[in-house]
């Protein structure tokens, strides 16, 4: 559908995301949410007490109080007992689907006012052990389960998610040459921002405990700016003999969180607000399991049929690179314009901190727009399991 009352982004923020083991690694992802929270609670200068919902995605439940997070961190963060809260799973589209449910509640006159967002630590997932609660036979070692794999397989297609992108490469002719260039270009394309100071606009520092005192995280982790295709073709390939994805050009395992304020029309003249971005459409759809990462094209393709609109119209296009292979298919499919999509660099540059991705997307695409003076932005992203999700945002 295209959103018949108005949907307005007031603010956009995230953490800077960590690397696999590394800054974040100790705090948790109700915690990191509430970061986000606050910083984009004080960005909206919307009060507490006009904030009607909470919506957090998130996947892996990493620490005990995971069932929790969205209502822990809505508390954490300030806002009143009364205002309900929500934790969601679409998988790697959870910060989109938090955006997609709160435009939802605002659409429909149950909120006015909904703070959305995505956050991960991947970090802290746990090793399990199941089928033990009632006791092991003698003899009958424990078996110790890695819940951060067991998140990226599908065992209804019994596929590790990067085998999935394996298939897309021999379906559309995607070589490891093909994906390293494009892992050269979203770590090039993030340190060209970050030289720049682009992301300053959406990251909210962290302080941490340092062995020399306190110290501000203030800038992603997991890039490698300075890489060399030299450099990421001598990685061997991970998955599938003579295959494409490697160490270097898939996503990064990270740590981090986003949040999105949406504000209705209403609000936003009532508490003159300054809205960033509008959220003009959305669209969800299914893939075959086994090329989950084709989801973005039949997503951004009914997006712009809901908004009877075609690609050339759209000025800024940001898909999450889960795989460079992936993305590349997904380029091609569509045919995307290199130059107006993913602008300032992807996941494989900043990390894939699963559900927080949606979120991150969202307020580069909401700033990116502002700062080219450009009008309509799609941000989009493929989901294990087989499906894709995208939004469709509009410069105010």
């Amino acid at each position: 559908m295209t959103l018949l009352k108005g949907v307005f982004v007031v603010a956009a923020k995230r953490t800077p995301f960590g690397k696999f083991g590394g800054k974040l690694k100790d705090i948790n992802a109700t915690d990191l949410q509430v970061v986000a929270n606050k910083a984009a609670i004080e960005q909206s200068k919307v009060p507490l007490d006009r904030i009607d919902s909470v919506i957090v995605g998130s996947i892996l439940h990493s620490s005990s109080d995971a069932g929790y997070l969205a209502r822990h961190a809505a508390l954490k963060s300030g806002l009143p007992i009364n205002v309900p809260a929500c934790t969601i799973n679409r998988l790697c589209g959870s910060g989109f689907q938090s955006v997609i449910y709160g435009a939802q509640e605002i659409a429909l006159g149950d909120s006015q006012v909904v703070l959305c967002g995505g956050t991960e630590n991947m970090s802290l997932a746990p090793y399990t052990v199941r089928g033990n609660r009632f006791g092991t036979r003698l003899g009958v070692d424990l078996k110790l389960e890695d819940s951060l794999w067991a998140g990226l397989f599908d065992s209804y297609v019994q596929l590790p998610m990067a085998i999935t992108a394996e298939n897309l490469a021999e379906q559309h002719k995607v070589s490891r040459q093909d994906a390293d260039e494009l892992a050269l270009r979203s770590q090039h394309r993030w340190q060209a921002a970050h030289d720049k100071g682009v992301f300053k606009d959406e990251i909210a520092p962290i302080t941490l405990k340092g062995k020399k005192g306190e110290e501000q995280f203030s800038v992603d982790e997991h890039p490698r700016g300075k890489a060399t295709i030299e450099e990421l073709a001598k990685l061997a390939p991970v998955f599938k003999k003579n295959g494409t994805v490697t160490a270097g050009n898939a996503s990064g395992i990270c740590d981090g969180a986003g949040a999105i304020m949406l504000a209705s029309e209403k609000v936003v003249n009532e508490l003159n607000l300054e809205p960033l971005a509008k959220l003009v459409s959305y669209h969800v759809s299914g893939v075959d399991p086994k090329i989950m990462g084709i989801g973005p094209v039949p997503a951004i393709q009914g997006l712009l049929n809901k908004a009877k609109m075609n690609l050339d119209q759209i000025d800024l296009v940001d898909v999450n690179e889960a795989f460079s292979t992936q993305f590349v298919a997904v380029q091609r499919a569509l045919g995307l314009d290199p130059e107006r999509t993913n602008v300032n660099g992807g996941a494989v540059a900043l990390g894939h901190p699963l559900a927080a991705s949606g979120s991150r997307i969202t307020a580069n695409l909401v700033y990116e727009l502002r700062r080219r003076n450009v009008k309509f932005g799609v941000g989009s992203a493929c989901i294990g399991g087989g499906q894709g999700i995208a939004l469709l945002l509009e410069r105010v």
